[in-house]
């Protein structure tokens, strides 16, 4: 699998460290990469999706900031330009997403509408 050289989503200073971090812990499988995609569902029609995952063949390689991840080629269009963000408080923990392409947003900012 070829690195694609122009990626499509960005990760903060904060969400990299988050990734780097859950990938030095020791039950952590090397052999699996991290994924962003979508999937139906949530309560505005998409849910994000961002995990250790097997590569399968319809994903693209990327690299930024020293991670790898893969995107299935088919949810390219619906992340183009997002951000990805970890927020370490009291009240909001996780990673958040800012995505240009959502024409809504739920209050729990994991779904979204195109």
């Amino acid at each position: 699998m070829e690195t694609t050289t122009t990626v499509p989503v960005s990760f903060t200073a904060s969400a990299a460290a988050e990734i780097k971090r859950l990938m030095a812990s020791a039950d952590f499988d090397p052999a699996k990469k991290l994924r962003v995609g979508v999937k139906g569902g949530g309560c505005s029609g998409m849910t994000y999706v961002l995990d250790f995952d097997d590569v399968k063949s319809n994903d693209e390689l990327f690299e930024t900031g020293g991670i790898s991840f893969v995107i299935d080629k088919a949810h390219g269009i619906y992340l183009v330009g997002m951000e990805i963000d970890w927020q370490g408080g009291l009240n909001s923990r996780g990673f958040t997403f800012k995505n240009p392409n959502a024409s809504s947003t739920c209050g729990c900012g994991t779904s979204f509408a195109v």
